[in-house]
């Protein structure tokens, strides 16, 4: 090391230091802010549902026993444990499709299953955790450099969002009274058709900036990491939304005969309207998808209850999707790591 690189080190380490202070105090009240609000809709939840146990002549956890007492498990699980699956198979299809168009066109549907499921371990404590490691078996399998891999990921998620955003317009055109009728503390027949309406204007500008149609001299389009954007035709988009749409269709379905289960009168319709938003919700940076927890009693006042439903729901997906994960491990950790 020369006397300059030296001098460089020593002046830069104190501001690198800075910079990681900052970072890191950053990181936390953001962690605090999460949750904080998680901890209001908790109490939200909590609230509604004791007062709806209160009209019964009972306490929050005989109501909540009552209410999981009712259900047919066996049933339920007859019907949450095949979707699972399914779920997985759609869900490693369409990353599949994108990691061939954008990253590594001779990869094949099987090298995807073990990468994809084991991602759903570590899903579980954190879901960029989970793309990281897809970005890291393209990485070591295919000499994808990370940040392009990493692109695929983020043009996934939009299409994600776009999908829910998709189907959440048909249900709320078939079903507007519905909305309507649960507009009680939100007024969603405004907001809904806002949201969809300005996320249809978007997104033709949106490809079109990546693609360098407009804006042409802005260099944000040319960073690695958003490698998959800067390719993807307008095709692209809707392919990702049709293969990824049976698992949104599936889960409408599956919603509608758990809520039956446990005694929650509930139309195709009116999951067709909603659930693409509550999964929206769910999207939020909250401890226990608490945003969608809160939603949940909001779309459906008449049953508080369906907050802890959905934590349910919601518990029994993850977990299951992991020891899918767990199955393929082995063959996840070989790829890996050899």
């Amino acid at each position: 090391m020369s006397e300059r690189e030296g001098l460089t080190g020593i002046e830069q380490g104190p501001k690198g230091n800075r910079t990681d202070t900052k970072t890191g105090k950053g990181s936390v009240i953001f962690r605090l802010i999460t949750w904080a609000l998680a901890g209001l809709c908790f109490y939200l939840v909590y609230g509604k549902i004791e007062v709806a146990a209160l009209q019964e002549g009972k306490n929050v956890l005989q109501y909540l026993l009552d209410f999981f007492a009712d259900a047919d498990w066996v049933i339920w699980l007859g019907v949450m444990i095949p979707y699972s699956v399914f779920f997985f198979l759609v869900d490693s299809h369409a990353t599949w499709r994108v990691i061939r168009w954008f990253n590594a066109p001779k990869i094949r549907f099987r090298d995807i299953l073990p990468i994809r499921a084991s991602a759903y371990i570590l899903s579980l404590v954190n879901e960029q955790v989970g793309k990281g490691a897809m970005s890291l078996y393209l990485l070591r399998k295919h000499q994808v450099p990370g940040w392009e891999a990493l692109s695929g990921m983020i043009f996934l998620g939009i299409n994600e969002i776009y999908q829910l955003l998709l189907f959440s317009s048909v249900g709320v055109l078939i079903g507007y009274k519905v909305v309507q009728e649960a507009s009680v503390y939100l007024p969603l027949d405004v907001i809904l058709p806002s949201v969809f309406i300005g996320a249809a204007l978007y997104l033709p500008v949106h490809i079109a900036f990546f693609r360098g149609r407009i804006f042409s001299g802005n260099a944000l389009p040319t960073k690695s990491i958003f490698h998959a954007l800067r390719l993807a035709k307008p095709r692209h988009y809707a392919l990702v939304i049709a293969f990824k749409a049976p698992n949104l269709i599936g889960a409408v379905v599956v919603y509608t005969i758990a809520l039956a289960l446990f005694q929650v009168e509930v139309s195709l319709g009116q999951m067709l309207a909603f659930l693409p938003v509550i999964f929206l919700a769910a999207a939020l940076p909250l401890p226990f998808h608490a945003g969608a927890l809160l939603l949940w009693t909001v779309l459906f006042p008449d049953y508080p209850e369906v907050g802890a439903f959905s934590l349910v729901m919601h518990t029994f997906f993850v977990i299951f999707n992991a020891l899918i994960g767990v199955l393929f491990l082995p063959k996840a950790n070989k790829e890996l790591f050899g």
